[in-house]
């Protein structure tokens, strides 16, 4: 990593309605992970992780995003757009306060680049 764009301590798994209650039960009740959110998404701690499962009505299969920081957003989005890395901003709204991209790498794993807050 370089100090322009280093890991987050978030990790999100997009699930399926139909596999959600199942995948919270499974990291909680069989992995037995410390639950520590619950809301719009089951909130896990895994190590220094957090692991948020989403449920998304729109997901057919589970999906796993990464976050990545960086000090600079318009720097890191400069290096990332000439380095040929896919930007997917529509694929999820950020909140106002979040100064924060998505991208996607050359395999289809979605991350958040963003600013600590």
């Amino acid at each position: 990593m370089t100090e322009l764009l280093y890991g987050g301590v978030d990790i999100a798994m997009k699930v399926p309605p139909h596999q959600y209650q199942a995948t919270v039960a499974f990291y909680r009740d069989v992995i037995g992970l410390k639950q520590i959110g619950e809301g719009d998404a089951a909130l896990f701690a895994l190590g220094p992780i957090r692991l948020w499962i989403d449920e998304v009505p729109a997901m057919s299969q589970a999906e796993l995003w990464l976050e990545l920081m960086t000090p600079d957003l318009e720097r890191a989005a400069a290096h990332l757009e000439r380095a040929g890395v896919i930007r997917c901003d529509p694929i999820e709204a950020l909140p106002e306060d979040l100064r924060g991209a998505w991208i996607v790498n050359p395999a289809g794993i979605v991350h958040l680049v963003r600013e600590p807050q």
